[in-house]
């Protein structure tokens, strides 16, 4: 049986620490999640999704720090950018060829991360270590805006559900940064223009 808990607390960053699974309220729209540095927890969620294993997932990240664990060193420009549009509902794909990550680039040898404004957000993801964080349902369906629409797709196949009520935000706005310069690749939550 699958835990329902009310907030963000010790007992779902343990079970994430620990290789486990879960559905929880992103800063965004409601997300199964786990840990971005366990393949195993990666190759199950990509089961459980019904996704397609070539496409690479977003990673939530709880500081710009955080990418020294993905081997992902920035320079002086980017770093100007990343400061002015973070925290923020905005996804950045950064270049990330380590073979090592592999198992979350999918051979694209670059991966999308999200370090979101939502202060209770922050502090689970500085307990729990970077996650992935695609949205919760099945590839190609409806995503979830309530934990018992995410509950029809994964039922008691993840070991806990977080229920924060209805979540309507839009995606994170996708963006890549190529030789300093700002190419959006989804139009999202956040008019990135205004940031620039």
């Amino acid at each position: 049986m699958s835990k329902l808990f009310k907030s963000f607390n010790l007992k779902p960053a343990e079970i994430l620490k620990n290789g486990g699974v879960g559905v929880i309220p992103t800063d965004t729209i409601y997300g199964i999640v786990g840990s971005a540095l366990n393949k195993k927890t990666v190759e199950r969620i990509y089961e459980l999704r019904k996704r397609n294993f070539k496409k690479p997932m977003i990673v939530l990240i709880s500081s710009i720090n955080d990418l020294k664990l993905f081997g992902i060193k920035i320079n002086l420009k980017v770093k100007r950018i990343l400061s002015k549009i973070w925290p923020n509902k905005v996804s950045v794909i950064l270049p990330c060829k380590d073979k090592k990550f592999s198992y979350l680039h999918r051979g694209a040898n670059s991966l999308a991360f999200r370090f979101p404004k939502n202060k209770k957000l922050i502090s689970f993801l500085k307990k729990t270590g970077p996650l992935v964080a695609p949205s919760a349902n099945w590839e190609g369906c409806k995503s979830s805006k309530a934990i018992k629409e995410a509950q029809k797709y994964f039922q008691d196949k993840v070991d806990f559900y977080i229920d924060s009520g209805i979540k309507k935000s839009s995606p994170s706005t996708l963006i890549e940064i190529d030789n300093g310069e700002v190419i959006i690749i989804r139009e999202g939550a956040v008019n990135i223009c205004a940031y620039l």
